[in-house]
C-alpha cells in the first residue's frame, strides 16, 4: 500500500527487492543508521524511515533532529516523483569537504508520504560511508537513486547500465 508504514528491522531476514510494491511504501526502521562525511559522523538515528520500491534497495531517510545540521547547505536545483512529489537538494559539508547535492528532502511530500516531510535522504556512494546497523552499506548503481545495500538484499538492483527500462 502506498505510503503504509510497518515497523521491522532487518533481524538477518533476506530480502528480494523485487517483493517491494509499487507504488513505494514506507516503513520504519529499527536499526541504528549513520552517516559519516569526511570523517564526521553527519547523522545518527534510530529513527529512520525506509522507502520500498520495486528493483531498488531501501532509501533510507533521516530525520533532521537526528542530522548535524551545519552539514547540509541548501542548493539550487530539484527533481520530481511521481509518488513523493518535490525534492530539494543540500549539499553535504564537514570542514573544508563538500559533496555538491549528496543529500535531499521532500518538504511537501504528497499526503501518502508526509512522513518524509522533515526527515533527509542521502546518497551513500557520495559519503564515506553509510551504515545500517554495523554494516558498512554499498550504494545503488548508478547516480541517480540513492538506495541502499546491505548483505540481506537480494536484486538484481536497477541503476545499473542497462537498467533504465525496467
Amino acid at each position: 500500500m502506498a505510503g503504509s508504514h510497518r515497523d521491522r528491522g532487518r533481524q538477518g531476514r533476506t530480502e528480494s527487492v523485487w517483493s517491494y510494491p509499487r507504488p513505494p511504501a514506507v516503513e520504519r526502521s529499527r536499526e541504528r543508521v549513520r552517516v559519516v562525511f569526511a570523517g564526521r559522523t553527519i547523522a545518527d538515528t534510530t529513527r529512520a524511515l525506509r522507502v520500498l520500491e520495486t528493483s531498488h534497495p531501501p532509501t533510507y531517510y533521516i530525520p533532521r533532529a537526528d542530522i548535524d545540521d551545519s552539514a547540509l547547505e541548501p542548493t539550487r536545483g530539484s527533481s520530481f516523483c511521481e509518488f513523493k512529489g518535490r525534492a530539494s537538494y543540500f549539499d553535504v559539508v564537514a570542514g573544508e569537504a563538500r559533496a555538491p547535492g549528496a543529500a535531499w528532502i521532500y518538504p511537501a511530500p504528497t499526503a501518502p508520504y508526509r512522513d518524509l516531510s522533515d526527515a533527509v535522504a542521502f546518497y551513500p556512494g557520495l559519503m564515506d560511508t553509510c551504515y545500517v546497523g554495523d554494516e558498512a552499506v554499498q550504494a545503488q548503481p548508478g547516480s541517480y537513486y540513492g538506495g541502499w545495500i546491505t548483505s540481506n538484499l537480494e536484486g538484481p538492483f536497477k541503476g545499473g547500465a542497462g537498467t533504465a527500462g525496467w
